[in-house]
């Protein structure tokens, strides 16, 4: 039993060790989502930093500040939404490459 459980400690640790790498090129990638047909574009790290914003000059009217407020809310909400999806997409195929073969009565 407890050389399972020492092979399970190592797993564990190496399961760590691997999340830390992702989580660190995760932070590197970026995604990028626009609204209003491309007049505002957000750019999104891995780590959900709104890291880029690009406003087109024609969508600057001052007397329409409000849709200029709900182009750039749509498009940091889109980029947020891309970026948590392809931090877990990245960690589904972590998770599920781990063949851990846990003993019945651990968990």
């Amino acid at each position: 039993m407890s050389k399972q459980l020492g092979n399970l400690m190592r797993q564990a640790q190496k399961m760590q060790e691997k999340m830390a790498q992702v989580q660190q090129e995760l932070g590197t990638r970026i995604v990028e989502a626009s609204s209003g047909g491309g007049m505002v574009t957000a750019t999104v790290n891995g780590n959900q930093e709104l890291v880029g914003l690009k406003i087109d000059p024609s969508v600057v009217d001052p007397k329409d500040i409000e849709m200029l407020q709900d182009l750039v809310v749509a498009a940091v909400s889109e980029g947020l939404r891309k970026s948590k999806a392809m931090v877990q997409e990245e960690m589904a195929k972590l998770t599920s490459g781990l063949g851990l073969n846990l003993p019945g009565g651990l968990f």
